[in-house]
């Protein structure tokens, strides 16, 4: 019994961290956001060129909970009309190699799919 919660813990602390990341990067746009801000500061309008497909009222959820994880922020300049922009925090810009492992992945794993499916 005493392995078996020895085994537990160490499962847990390989999966629950990776579960969090997920959690918070996970969905539709999350990364295609944090991807569209690894090119520089975006103003909202910007973004949503960027992004096709996605609603004004998704992106804004989206950057208010990029912004309340701590991986965007969001800079009012003081200009008329007020100009807000957005940028990945250092926290943020930290994931860079996180999204270019992903990417790598699936780009191995799409020719692997291709692959097997010109075998059949």
């Amino acid at each position: 019994m005493n392995q078996e919660v020895k085994h537990g813990n160490c499962q847990n602390g390989m999966v629950l961290p990776v579960r969090d990341a997920l959690e918070l990067l996970g969905g539709k746009w999350k990364i295609p956001i944090i991807g569209a801000l690894f090119f520089g500061n975006k103003r909202f309008s910007e973004l949503s060129h960027d992004l096709p497909g996605i609603t004004d009222r998704m992106l804004s959820k989206e950057l208010r909970d990029l912004e309340m994880n701590h991986l965007v922020k969001r800079t009012v300049h003081n200009t008329f009309p007020a100009t807000v922009e957005y940028e990945l925090t250092e926290y943020g810009k930290s994931l860079r190699p996180v999204i270019d492992a992903l990417r790598n992945w699936g780009l191995k794993h799409r020719e692997k799919v291709v692959e097997e499916f010109a075998k059949n």
